[in-house]
C-alpha cells in the first residue's frame, strides 16, 4: 500500500493515519457549525491546524442527500476566495478542494489547493477531473457514490455491497492509472447511496478496501448513521463520530476527515499507541 503522498514535490507520511478537517464554505451543510463564509473560514482553518490537521478540506457545495444543486459560479464565489485566503495565512499548509467539477478544481489549484476530493471519483466529470490531477501531479481522493446527492438516497440497492465498492474501485483504479493519477486515496462514501445498516456493514468490512492497495478515507463525522442510530442530532453526534473514528482506525484507514480535529487527533494518539506506534 502506498505509504507517502507526492505533493508537487513534497512527500507527506501515509504510514500514520492523517486527520483532514472539513471547511465547508456553504449555507446548508448538514451539521450547522461546519458552515463558514470566506472570514470564518480563517479562522476555522486556524483553529483546525492548532489542534493538528495535517490538512484541511474545502468544500463550496453542499453534498448532503437532497442539497440544492448550485451553479458552478456560485461554488467558485464561495470556495475559491476562502482557499486564497487561507493559502496566503498559512503558506506551508495543505488544503484540499471537494469538488466534481473540474473548474473548480482548477480555479482552486490555481489559488493554492495541493489535493483533489471528488465525490463522483470521476463519474460526474468524464474523468476530466482526474486528468486534471495528472497534469498537475497532485493526489486524488476519490468516493464510491451512486448518482448524484440529489438522487443517491434512492439508489441503495446492491446485491453485494462490498464487492460492488471494490469492483467499482478496482475500475476507477485502472482509469486513473491510464490517464497517469498515481496518488489516490480511495473513500468508501459513508452516507452516499447507501442505508443506515449499509454504512455499518461498510465499516464492519473497511480492511476489506486494502487489496486495493491505496490508502482509505473515513469520513464518518456526524453522519446520519450515527446521529439516526442514537436518535440524536448531527450537533450531539461528537462522541458516536469519535467511537467510530476508532473503528475506522482498527481496520485500516489511514485518512480521517473529520469537523472536530482535536478529538479525531486524541484518536489516533490513542490508536498509535495501541499499537506501539
Amino acid at each position: 500500500m502506498n505509504k507517502t503522498w507526492n505533493v508537487r514535490g513534497r512527500l507527506v507520511d501515509l504510514s500514520s493515519p492523517l486527520v483532514m478537517g472539513v471547511i465547508n464554505v456553504t449555507p446548508d451543510s448538514f451539521h450547522s457549525a461546519s458552515r463558514a463564509d470566506e472570514t470564518v473560514a480563517i479562522r476555522k482553518a486556524e483553529q483546525m491546524f492548532s489542534e493538528g490537521a495535517d490538512l484541511v478540506d474545502i468544500g463550496g457545495y453542499s453534498s448532503r442527500p437532497g442539497a440544492e444543486d448550485i451553479p458552478e459560479e456560485e461554488e467558485l464565489r464561495r470556495a475559491i476566495p476562502a482557499i486564497r485566503q487561507i493559502v496566503k495565512a498559512f503558506p506551508q499548509a495543505i488544503l484540499s478542494i471537494d469538488t466534481f467539477r473540474t473548474e473548480v478544481a482548477r480555479q482552486a489549484i490555481d489559488a493554492g489547493a495541493l489535493v483533489i476530493n471528488d465525490i463522483s471519483a470521476g463519474e460526474l466529470n468524464g474523468n476530466s477531473l482526474p486528468g486534471l490531477c495528472a497534469t498537475n501531479k497532485l493526489p486524488l481522493i476519490g468516493m464510491h457514490m451512486r448518482g448524484t446527492p440529489q438522487t443517491m438516497n434512492s439508489l441503495t440497492k446492491y446485491d453485494d455491497l462490498l464487492r460492488e465498492v471494490i469492483d467499482y474501485f478496482q475500475r476507477k483504479l485502472h482509469e486513473f492509472a491510464r490517464i497517469g493519477v498515481t496518488d489516490v486515496v480511495v473513500d468508501p462514501g459513508f452516507g452516499f447511496a447507501k442505508t443506515v445498516d449499509q454504512n455499518f456493514q461498510l465499516l464492519r468490512d473497511l480492511s476489506a478496501l486494502k487489496i486495493l492497495g491505496r490508502p482509505i478515507l473515513a469520513g464518518l463525522s456526524r453522519k446520519s448513521m450515527i446521529w439516526r442510530t442514537l436518535d440524536i442530532t448531527p450537533e450531539d453526534s461528537l462522541t458516536g463520530t469519535t467511537a467510530l473514528n476508532m473503528a475506522a482506525l482498527m481496520n485500516g484507514a489511514s485518512i480521517l476527515r473529520v469537523h472536530d480535529v482535536r478529538e479525531a487527533r486524541q484518536c489516533v494518539s490513542l490508536w498509535k499507541k495501541m499499537n506501539n506506534n
